[in-house]
């Protein structure tokens, strides 16, 4: 299956939530897409609520359906809760890293910057968007891009930071300081569905 490469409302339309976490996408028209979009009212199954809550994870980190088992899968045979660790691996990828650290607006930007070659990891350049970044790892722009002008809106739209990363300006460059803890991330996302839908 291709990455959705459509307009990023749509899907936070449909599934009545926010993808881009900042709710500009639901702001003007909270329902769904199309003519019929206030007229659904059907409720779903049990499998449809745990393939929603799949759909809202995995188009929120922009992953395709091949990419995002694979996470899981991975999430399942470590230690600890299975849905918890799938959303700190899923945080831990270098393109959600620079759009947590504000080189981009969104994590589609920041997939793009990443691609482009614009991104240093501890100094080398990774220009692979699901790059696992290990704690302490530095992340920074390239010398050569510097002046990107996407960067410069960036950072002069960020109001906050997450707690996890680090970010000096003067160098431009932000560390991954820890894993995130469940409280610091979306609280609207029910992991357990997604390891219920796997699992089914």
């Amino acid at each position: 299956m291709a990455r959705y490469t459509g307009p990023a409302f749509k899907p936070s339309r449909r599934l009545g939530f926010s993808t881009l976490e900042n709710g500009k996408d639901l702001a003007r028209r909270p329902y769904g897409p199309g003519a019929h979009g206030q007229d659904r009212r059907r409720k779903p199954s049990e499998y449809g609520i745990q393939l929603m809550e799949k759909q809202k994870v995995r188009i929120m980190y922009g992953l395709n359906e091949k990419q995002f088992k694979k996470v899981f899968e991975r999430a399942s045979k470590m230690h600890g809760i299975a849905g918890e660790n799938l959303l700190k691996l899923l945080e831990s990828r270098l393109d959600n890293l620079v759009y947590r650290l504000g080189l981009a607006t969104t994590r589609r930007g920041a997939r793009q910057l990443v691609n482009h070659g614009h991104i240093v990891v501890n100094g080398k350049k990774v220009d692979i968007p699901s790059y696992q970044v290990k704690v302490g790892d530095i992340i920074g722009v390239k010398e050569s891009s510097l002046d990107h002008p996407a960067i410069k809106i960036a950072l002069e739209s960020i109001s906050n930071r997450v707690a996890f990363v680090n970010f000096d300006q003067k160098k431009m460059e932000g560390t991954f300081v820890r894993l995130p803890d469940r409280s610091e991330l979306n609280q609207e996302i029910n992991e357990s569905l997604i390891v219920e839908f796997y699992n089914r």
